[in-house]
């Protein structure tokens, strides 16, 4: 722990004193990469590994691009472009590209074994060879991530390795969360950061290990160091503000967020692209608005959002647009912007599950019961076809089912079947950020509770629903209020 208070003071001190002249390389951090390939070639392959470090996969590839122009013997710069194409944390691999990408170089791995200059870089091309070959995803990044083991056990100097080893083994659980996988990455992580203090990966990986609520305090430190190492990555400025939700820092998410949209707001204008309004920054933004209780700008980036999608958004958009629109109608309790918010909307099944959700939730608590109940029945028919589907939406139509018992008198079925709700959400594995389920359930237990007089049982609802999200707003504010009537004898 020591090392990496220091370690992060040395960043800081760094950051503030080597601002950037016009014409710069963007700061990303610094490591060492020795290799075989041409020195007219260095600088654009460490610009590609920086970059793909804080996972800006699209800039990671035009850099390695350059390498290979450079020189186009350049083995490690083959083996950087596929690396771009494979996103483990998000469950995204596109391995015809990296494939192609790995053919320009040779176009079989055996070729590429008897083309690499050196044993070591030989090594990291059968690795990539083994993430991108035969058999189930499961699979390769299992192989993968032991080659990458057996990688940096050979060349324990090499940090790289390390560090990628640390990548592959939170890639191994395909982006569900598995705390003792996460721990041994974080152990693989934490040696390449005291060793390196202004490594991208070795900070960015911690984060991602230590992103969860009973974790996140151990990552803080590597969170405020992140920003500070890679001001001019996105994903990095946004990264931090994992450990921050996971904590309830909202000051911090949203501060972290509008960094984060700055710098990716920036890079789209040089790109000739349209800013983001309307993506995975932006909502985490508006989440940190909702929470801080700052209306205005929350109802503003709503409003950017909507005219997006409106305009004839991309699906991603209309995912995030759904969730945004979800979040500012539950968190804000106005049960009419629901409408006022709405569109309609031809997006994504999953997304479009969600917007009927928070229609019908809406609806009921309006007391428009025929229009709740039309979309409810909608939401039941979709949650019987839809295997895939069912955890989540199972949550949300029992939500929905006990909203029905409500209006019509049933307490004690509605507490059962939010009762149920509750267990179903603590089997589910974890996932970063935001809650997952539009309204958690333990959060509208304890609401349900407290409207029923239950007051120490609706307490304890709201300290477990913040034992799964710390700080939340609407569960601290419902503690508060049950606290409240039980010093008050009620």
């Amino acid at each position: 722990m020591r090392a990496c208070l220091v370690a992060t003071r040395i960043v800081l001190t760094l950051a503030v004193l080597a601002m950037p002249l016009a014409g710069q390389e963007r700061r990303l951090g610094s490591l060492t990469f020795p290799n075989s390939g041409a020195p007219q070639a260095q600088a654009a392959f460490i610009q590609g590994v920086l970059l793909l470090h804080s996972f800006e996969f699209e800039d990671a590839a035009t850099e390695f691009r350059e390498a290979q122009k450079a020189d186009p013997t350049f083995a490690m710069a083959y083996w950087g472009e596929a690396m771009t194409y494979n996103h483990p944390l998000w469950r995204e691999q596109d391995g015809d590209a990296a494939r192609a990408v790995l053919g320009r170089y040779a176009p079989t791995p055996e070729a590429r074994a008897r083309k690499a200059p050196t044993e070591r870089e030989r090594g990291y091309l059968q690795a990539v060879d083994v993430l991108y070959g035969p058999g189930d995803k499961a699979e390769r990044d299992r192989k993968y991530m032991e080659a990458m083991a057996d990688l940096s056990a050979r060349y324990p100097d090499d940090l790289e390795a390390r560090a990628f080893h640390a990548l592959a083994i939170l890639g191994s659980t395909d982006g569900e969360r598995d705390f003792a996988t996460y721990m041994r990455g974080a152990a693989t992580a934490q040696p390449v950061f005291e060793a390196n203090p202004l490594h991208p990966g070795a900070v960015h990986y911690l984060i991602h290990s230590f992103d969860d609520p009973v974790h996140a305090p151990l990552g803080l430190n590597a969170a405020r160091a992140y920003s500070e190492i890679a001001p001019d990555a996105g994903h990095a400025q946004h990264m931090t503000s994992h450990i921050f939700v996971a904590m309830g820092l909202w000051d911090d998410v949203v501060a972290a967020n509008i960094r984060a949209r700055n710098v990716q707001n920036a890079r789209l204008a040089e790109l000739g692209r349209q800013p983001n309004v309307c993506g995975h920054y932006t909502s985490w933004l508006h989440y940190g608005w909702l929470m801080t209780g700052q209306s205005e700008d929350a109802e503003e980036g709503m409003r950017a959002c909507l005219d997006r999608v409106r305009a004839g958004g991309r699906p991603d958009e209309l995912g995030y647009y759904a969730n945004m629109r979800a979040r500012h109608v539950f968190d804000t309790e106005d049960w009419e912007a629901a409408d006022r918010l709405g569109i309609d909307f031809e997006g994504p099944l999953r997304a479009r599950a969600e917007y009927d959700f928070v229609s019908a939730f809406a609806y009921y608590h309006l007391g428009r019961t025929e229009g709740a109940e039309a979309l409810h029945a909608g939401l039941r028919r979709l949650l019987e076809s839809r295997a895939d589907e069912q955890p989540r939406l199972t949550i949300m139509v029992t939500e929905l089912d006990a909203l029905a018992a409500v209006a019509r008198g049933d307490g004690d079925q509605a507490v059962a079947l939010l009762r149920s709700a509750a267990d179903l959400e603590a089997t589910l594995p974890f996932e970063f950020g935001p809650p997952a389920s539009p309204k958690p359930p333990h959060e509208l237990l304890a609401e349900v509770l407290l409207g029923m007089e239950r007051t120490e049982e609706a307490e304890t609802a709201f300290r477990e629903a913040l034992s799964f999200t710390p700080g939340r707003t609407p569960s601290t504010r419902g503690l508060a209020q049950a606290r409240a009537a039980l010093s008050a004898g009620r």
